[in-house]
């Protein structure tokens, strides 16, 4: 009887040990791969509602609401450069299109907006969009369709009114209207090695004709601050940022899906990068 017990007590050992074994085999394996899980993405969100887009769009949303800040236009500016964007390349900066257009916008060189290289920069592109739109009268007050076909004169102008909607989330994300509203995250396997602070800095300076010192740039006020936090963000995967630091929040690339976390140490009157 005593050895049949003891035969049964060493197999229960060995089943839990078993168990154990595979287990924590299985969180190990699940901690490995956990940055791999949630693939490539981007999202900004509204009060009420969530947009996804892949990188290179939250790229170009980030671009389109710096060119708006350095020009100091209001948020309904931005909601009318989204609206066509997305009307006219889905917010990516396409090589061609229709006859001779290309860029974000679809401008078209013949049309006099500028060299077919010119517009193939996002910076360049948003900048002539915004210089024709400040241009039509009371702009910020006509329905957001009509606004941008002042600017387009495309073949259907009220394409662009199935947009406002997404359009206004972008914004208010976008734009710094609501704190650490753009999140993005990617694979292990798609970071850079060597981080380019430096040149993330320096674009994003040149853009904004804002001083940088050091790792940071400077924040005049939260939604300067936001707008230019959620530049780097989008901008992370090209320049190969690990964090990026404001006002309370912390943005990390091993946890970017989580999006931004509680940082007491982070500054409000800088962004610090690394």
């Amino acid at each position: 009887m005593g050895g049949t017990t003891g035969r049964r007590l060493r197999l229960a050992v060995i089943g839990v040990v078993t168990t154990l074994l595979i287990v924590g085999g299985g969180v190990a394996l699940y901690l490995h791969f956990r940055p791999y899980l949630h693939g490539t993405n981007c999202e900004a969100h509204s009060a009420t509602e969530l947009m996804p887009l892949d990188l290179d769009q939250a790229a170009n949303a980030a671009t389109i609401a710096a060119v708006a800040l350095r020009r100091k236009l209001p948020e309904q500016a931005t909601v009318i450069a989204y609206a066509t964007a997305m009307q006219e390349s889905h917010l990516r900066n396409l090589e061609s299109g229709d006859r001779d257009s290309v860029g974000l916008f679809q401008q078209r060189p013949s049309q006099g907006w500028g060299s077919a290289e010119q517009l193939k920069d996002p910076v360049y592109a948003t900048g002539r969009f915004f210089r024709a739109l400040v241009k039509v009268k009371d702009y910020s007050g006509l329905p957001v369709h009509v606004a941008a076909q002042k600017v387009q004169r495309s073949a259907d102008g009220t394409a662009y009114a199935q947009h406002e909607d997404d359009a206004r989330t972008l914004a208010a994300a976008f734009t710094g209207r609501l704190p650490g509203a753009v999140r993005c995250w990617y694979p292990p396997n798609k970071r850079k090695k060597h981080p380019q602070t430096g040149a993330a800095l320096n674009a994003l300076g040149a853009m904004l004709k804002r001083p940088k010192s050091g790792d940071a740039v400077t924040a005049p006020n939260s939604r300067v601050g936001w707008t230019m936090a959620a530049w780097m963000v989008a901008h992370a995967q090209p320049y190969g940022l690990r964090e990026v630091r404001y006002a309370g929040r912390h943005w990390s690339v091993d946890d970017g899906h989580n999006g931004w976390t509680r940082d007491k140490k982070a500054p409000a009157g800088r962004i610090v990068i690394r």
